[in-house]
């Protein structure tokens, strides 16, 4: 139950994503295309950078368990099985630990903003809180990814963001296709 529900979480955070995605598409088209018709969005580019920064925060979850996130794999995939485990352990700890520090601070400031009144010094007055939200909250939830890979992995079982090793040509070219490379 556990498992379905925190890979529920990761899938939900890669949706919000995707649709902060879209909404700095929409901005973007309705800002540039109202320049023709006289119409503007009062701190439309504010709203695009916290939706772009919504965005890359809560994909981070989704991306790390889906195996995209940027590893060292070519370094891991040279070494014996028992230095490839400790490795993986201490890497997976060390994420723990500097996502978990970056997560509570964020969720730090965003309480104290809320905490304070803070507001955005835009042409609209927005209560900081928030557009951090976003961050803090795909944060929080990375550090919950990383928590639930370090205790998968000190269990005994193989890492699950890892992908098994490509078996064809085509699967390497596609692999490569994909990652952008």
């Amino acid at each position: 139950m556990i498992r379905t529900l925190l890979d529920g979480l990761y899938l939900f955070a890669g949706y919000l994503a995707g649709l902060f995605l879209i909404v700095i598409f929409l901005l973007m088209m309705i800002l540039s295309l109202g320049r023709e018709f006289g119409v503007n969005i009062a701190a439309g580019d504010d709203y695009a950078a916290w939706s772009m920064a919504a965005m890359a925060f809560l994909g981070l979850a989704h991306t790390f368990r889906s195996g995209e996130l940027i590893r060292i794999g070519l370094v891991l995939e040279r070494l014996p099985t028992g230095a490839r485990r400790g490795v993986e352990i201490v890497c997976l700890l060390i994420g723990t630990a500097v996502t978990g520090f970056f997560a509570w601070y964020a969720v730090h400031m965003t309480y104290d903003s809320w905490r304070f009144n803070d507001m955005s010094q835009g042409a609209v007055a927005v209560p900081l809180w928030f557009p951090q939200l976003g961050y803090s909250i795909g944060l929080t939830i990375l550090a919950i990814a990383f928590i639930d890979e370090l205790v998968h992995v000190l269990r005994g079982h193989g890492p699950r963001y890892e992908k098994p090793p490509a078996e064809t040509p085509e699967e390497i070219v596609n692999r490569a296709a994909e990652s952008g490379l």
